[in-house]
């Protein structure tokens, strides 16, 4: 599939291995919930909420994980809560340069 006039990609191959993972997570998430049901209905929710509530824990994987790197990269810099980051940052330059406090 492309843009009209263009011939470039709607979707990049990026998006397209989502879509088909997603295709694909729903598939196997019905699958299974129908041959533990035996129940068309009940697999076929299953498999809309299970994937729906992992992309919302996922969000929240990610924030979780960014917010440990941004605190671990503060500490490196120097920039670490309260006075350690700035008593690190001195003592580095005190042994990098010699310089006293």
């Amino acid at each position: 599939m492309s843009e009209p006039g263009t011939g470039k990609p709607v979707l990049g191959p990026s998006m397209l291995k989502t879509f088909t993972f997603a295709i694909l997570h729903f598939t196997i998430a019905f699958g299974i919930a129908f041959a533990l049901t035996g129940d068309i209905l009940t697999g076929g929710l299953i498999a809309l909420l299970e994937p729906a509530c992992n992309t919302v824990a996922y969000y929240f994987h990610e924030k979780f994980w960014k917010r440990i790197e941004k605190n671990r990269d503060a500490a490196e810099d120097g920039q670490g809560e309260g006075n350690h980051g700035r008593i690190l940052s001195s003592l580095r330059r005190m042994l990098r340069g010699g310089e006293s406090p």
